[in-house]
C-alpha cells in the first residue's frame, strides 16, 4: 500500500536535490531500475509513519538528478 505523505520535507534527504514526488509504502513493494522517460533516480529513506515503519521514494525527474558540480550528491 502506498500513499502521498503529508510531512515530506521540500528536499531530498538522501541526496539534498528537488523532487517531482514523493510516496510513502507501508508493505510489499517493487522497484523497477530500468530507465524510464520520467523519472531519472528514485531515493529511498526509511522511516515511520503514525508509529509504523515504512519507506519514503524521492522521485527526481532526468533534469533533476543533473549534477551541478563534481562535488554534488546527484553524481554518487
Amino acid at each position: 500500500m502506498h500513499r502521498t505523505p503529508q510531512d515530506a520535507p521540500s528536499r531530498c534527504p538522501a541526496c539534498g536535490q528537488a523532487y517531482a514526488s514523493v510516496s510513502a509504502h507501508s508493505g510489499g513493494l517493487m522497484v523497477n531500475l530500468i530507465e524510464n522517460d520520467r523519472y531519472q533516480r528514485v531515493c529511498v529513506e526509511p522511516t515511520a509513519s503514525e508509529g509504523e515503519p515504512c519507506v519514503y521514494f524521492y522521485h527526481h525527474t532526468h533534469e533533476q538528478t543533473q549534477p551541478d558540480s563534481t562535488d554534488d550528491p546527484a553524481t554518487a
